[in-house]
């Protein structure tokens, strides 16, 4: 018996320990206040260890959380930045790896008196910040702040983190907790008292682990009318049962009924899965998931749900690691959500602070669901596709759907017929072109709710336009369930047995978790992630990005290999299409790909179309260089391809845009030079001549049309770029924007532009494209030099030609009869009449405009009075109209017939309704008649 006693004894010490262990910190006193000093220990050796045994001055990186503070990582008042080292930031190192630091909250972090303070939160560091301690599992090191003058009750034993306090049946519990002044103490067990003190300030006992799963403990404080309490869980284990997963189950959730889901996930060669959540108060160890019997998934029925409602859950596997569901269509992110604005996302679900950590998922029964308005979309030929790729983020100052779907009418009027986005799937942040993919299944809230998507879906579909999802399945990024789950925290690389990922990358180029797409599970999961879209938002194509990359062939440190013939990626694309097709045989599949000709024909010739990038060879061509201007490579005839699959393009996101190396690197000769605007603007038209007219489907780079001339590197490559709808305003620019719109529509609707029989000559200054087709011939002719010079048109046959871009018929005798083109003219010819008219004829704001000498002041405006002065030609009625960034109407005054002379008005800055205008750019529109002048003016 003795024996008997020793031991458990041993096992008691050896527990104590490891609640010792656990603690990165110890305040004094225990039950810390505002306004009254606390004393903060810090071990180095625990938590994260990584200070521990340094000998360089140690810092508190420190702020606090307020009653204003929207998650535990919203820090208020934070004493210094990283690496500033004040002095009142200084531990004091009190031997054996510990630092000490006395502070009063309210004044040391100069909080004001009237927000609360709820807990102070650390990071330590090395004076450089190359360095840090943190709590265990990387996370910042919290210490609670309690209501001064009231009675406040904790335990100090055991430990019990966010996952919980597991034990085996039977084991001893040792448990302790205090109160900050003499109280009845009482502790409970799942509601059964176990013990009470009469009046005392601690309370201490044995618990026996005896009742599989989870038990409540929990320690109350009484003092007359005034009760406190502090509770935690410990989960006795228990094997996970055995069931076969029932046939109706989905991955994810499945909807059973108005109150019950079904939870489903995949983890195999995990021990044990609880779900934690809403439904059950975060409770670890109240909702055991059941274990298929061949140890793959896991599964839980969930009932007595509220109708409707939202609940946030989340995953915990192994009594450890805490993830989000895979399949989850809505998450909540600690530290992002707070910077989505109501307008943009309305009543988003708070995040469950203090009872998760990392992405939380989202369910709810009982959704409406979208009513489709366009239920028959056909979409557009492949051989008529004009592209327009764009990223929400910086397309549309507000950055939603709603504001997308109100701005289609821009796209309309441009003639381009799908628009591609840039990865909208959940990815880690905010502001990122969205390649950093972690949850495959929810679309991002920072664009706003789903339903707004599926809006603007439908709302592209009623105008003609096919909507084309970028997706980045080379690849996932650390806040990835699927990477957590099987995740190596000291490698920093997933574990061999990850379903899904490679430890290490096959490839150069790859970033985040490199996919094993000959891995079944991966072959699984990409086929629900490309059904789902197509089925749920009916999405008309994928652009798959760094599609090169779905190989196991392992070219690290050789680029050259990388993109070599390579068989079994072929037929792992081919066999992803092919699923994407059994579920839609219309859908485009895209790749980025720029892997060896040979291989690209193969999955060009099986159905798939592939990226095109011709920036280099078109920006010589613009900026005035004959080296490397050939862009013929832009045929899927010079590549071989029986199929014109190739998406050429000038422009994606991914180069420096056109206009900007025009402007830095253009060529010139005398007084004519591409780097001026009006120059380089015009060559931007001549280049799109020589783009929209070779058949094949392209793509165009949002705002290219207007001759976007803010680099890409700008802010950081991937950083936010300015929203510059002004441009639209500007005769120059919206000079192009009506080229572009004329070639769409030349290519779109005429069915030469779909002509196999084409010929190229694009080498020189000097080039040209020829098109026979039954319909008409066609003949584009264009000097990208700098000097004015001569060419051989080599019309097809003589006869009445007529010129696209002038509405001028030419006669033809000679069909080398040598034409006089000036640098940077262009001619599109015809064998049938397209148009009377001039494609490069002024916009209406720019002929016959009545009023001349227009000036607007102040300007910038913060007076909310904008003055406006001009001379009128002719008497004329005169009307002044104000429009947003957006193109939206925000005002219209009419003034009335005025005499021919000089005139002055005043405009109050507001809105139809008599508002103030906010502060930003707005356009104010004066028409004299038919005729118009705009002028930007940014009201402060």
């Amino acid at each position: 018996m003795k024996t008997t006693f020793r031991l458990l004894g041993l096992l008691l010490a050896l527990l104590l320990v490891q609640v010792a262990q656990a603690q990165v910190v110890t305040v004094a006193p225990a039950f810390p206040v505002h306004n009254e000093p606390v004393t903060i220990t810090f071990d180095a050796t625990k938590g994260t260890g990584g200070l521990a045994n340094v000998t360089e001055p140690i810092y508190a990186h420190t702020g606090v959380l307020t009653n204003l503070s929207t998650s535990d990582s919203d820090w208020k008042y934070v004493k210094a930045p990283w690496t500033t080292n004040t002095p009142a930031a200084l531990m004091t190192s009190i031997g054996n790896n510990k630092y000490q630091i006395t502070i009063t909250p309210r004044t040391y972090y100069n909080v004001p008196a009237t927000e609360e303070i709820k807990a102070l939160v650390f990071v330590f560091r090395n004076g450089n910040g190359t360095k840090e301690g943190k709590d265990t599992g990387g996370k910042d090191i919290k210490v609670a702040i309690y209501q001064a003058g009231s009675i406040n009750v904790s335990f100090t034993q055991p430990a019990v983190g966010l996952n919980g306090l597991f034990v085996n049946q039977n084991d001893y519990i040792q448990v302790t907790g205090g109160a900050s002044s003499a109280a009845k103490l009482s502790l409970f067990v799942n509601g059964v008292k176990v013990k009470e003190e009469a009046s005392a300030t601690t309370l201490s006992t044995q618990l026996t682990a005896a009742t599989p799963g989870a038990n409540k403990v929990k320690l109350v404080a009484e003092s007359g009318t005034t009760m406190a309490a502090d509770s935690f869980t410990f989960v006795v284990r228990q094997a996970a049962q055995a069931q076969a997963l029932p046939p109706n189950a989905k991955d994810g959730v499945t909807y059973l009924s108005s109150t019950s889901v079904l939870l489903n996930l995949y983890a195999p060669n995990k021990q044990t899965v609880y779900v934690v959540g809403d439904f059950n108060n975060w409770t670890v160890g109240a909702t055991p998931m059941k274990r298929t019997p061949d140890g793959t998934r896991y599964w839980v029925q969930i009932d007595n749900l509220v109708a409707g409602r939202e609940y946030a859950y989340q995953y915990l596997i192994d009594e450890s690691i805490r993830v989000g569901d895979p399949y989850t269509q809505k998450t909540l992110d600690p530290n992002e959500d707070r910077f989505i604005p109501a307008e943009t996302y309305p009543n988003l679900k708070a995040y469950p602070t203090g009872k998760a950590t990392g992405m939380v998922s989202v369910f709810q029964t009982n959704q409406t669901a979208y009513a489709w308005k366009v239920t028959n979309f056909a979409k557009p030929k492949k051989t008529d596709l004009v592209v327009y790729e764009l990223l929400v983020r910086d397309f549309i100052q507000k950055h939603d759907y709603k504001t997308l779907a109100d701005t289609l009418n821009y796209l309309k009027r441009l003639g381009v017929n799908a628009i591609e986005l840039m990865p909208i799937h959940e990815y880690e942040g905010n502001l990122s072109w969205g390649y950093n993919s972690v949850y495959y299944f929810a679309p991002d809230k920072y664009y706003g709710p789903k339903e707004m998507l599926k809006r603007f879906i439908d709302e592209a579909h009623a105008r003609g336009m096919a909507v084309i999802l970028d997706i980045a399945l080379n690849h996932s990024f650390g806040q990835s369930p699927m990477v957590q789950m099987y995740y190596n925290s000291a490698t920093g690389k997933t574990t061999p047995d990850n379903p899904w990922f490679n430890p290490d990358p096959k490839h150069e180029f790859n970033v985040g978790h490199d996919f094993n797409h000959e891995s079944e599970a991966t072959k699984y999961f990409v086929d629900r992630v490309t059904e789902f879209w197509l089925q749920e938002y009916k999405v008309d194509g994928y652009r798959f990005d760094l599609s090169k990359g779905f190989t196991q062939k392992n070219t690290l440190g050789s680029v050259s290999n990388w993109g070599q013939f390579d068989q079994t990626r072929i037929d792992l694309l081919k066999r992803m299409a092919n699923h994407i097709w059994s579920v839609d045989n219309s859908t485009y599949v895209i790749l980025e790909h720029f892997a060896d000709n040979s291989e690209e024909t193969i999955l060009a010739n099986a159905g798939m179309m592939l990226w095109g990038n011709l920036h280099g060879n078109y920006k010589q061509a613009i900026l005035g260089y004959t080296d490397n201007s050939n862009f013929n490579w832009i045929s899927y005839k010079q590549r071989g391809w029986t199929s014109p699959h190739v998406v050429g393009y000038m422009e994606s996101h991914d180069e420096e845009r056109q206009m900007v190396e025009a402007l830095a690197f253009g060529n010139s000769s005398g007084s004519y030079s591409v780097k001026n605007l009006t120059t380089a603007l015009q060559r931007m038209q001549l280049a799109a001549a020589f783009f929209f007219t070779i058949p094949g489907p392209k793509m165009i780079w949002q705002f290219g049309e207007l001759g976007y001339d803010i680099s890409i590197n700008q802010n950081g490559r991937t950083g936010d770029k300015p929203i510059l709808w002004n441009y639209y305003q500007e005769a120059e620019r919206k000079k192009l924007y009506n080229v572009y719109a004329a070639l769409i529509k030349l290519k779109i609707s005429e069915p030469a532009f779909e002509s196999g029989n084409y010929t190229l000559n694009l080498e020189g200054a000097m080039k040209t494209i020829h098109i026979q087709d039954q319909d008409m011939n066609v003949a584009v002719l264009g000097n990208f030099g700098v000097t004015s010079g001569t060419i051989d048109p080599r019309f097809q046959n003589t006869g009445t030609w007529y010129d696209f871009v002038t509405g001028e018929a030419l006669t033809v005798t000679n069909v080398n009869q040598a034409l006089t083109l000036q640098p940077g003219e262009y001619r599109v010819y015809t064998t049938k009449r397209i148009t009377s008219s001039s494609i490069l004829l002024a916009s209406k704001e720019d002929k016959d405009f009545l009023a001349k000498q227009v000036v607007a002041y102040p300007n910038p405006n913060r007076t909310g009075e904008l003055n406006v002065r001009y001379h009128l030609v002719s008497a004329a009625e005169v009307s002044l109209q104000v429009y947003d960034q957006m193109g939206r109407l925000i005002s219209s005054r009419s003034l009335g017939k005025q005499a021919a002379g000089n005139q002055a008005i005043s405009q109050k800055l507001t809105t139809s309704t008599g508002n103030k205008l906010a502060p930003g750019i707005y356009h104010f529109k004066l028409l004299t008649g038919t005729s118009a002048k705009t002028i930007q003016v940014v009201v402060q």
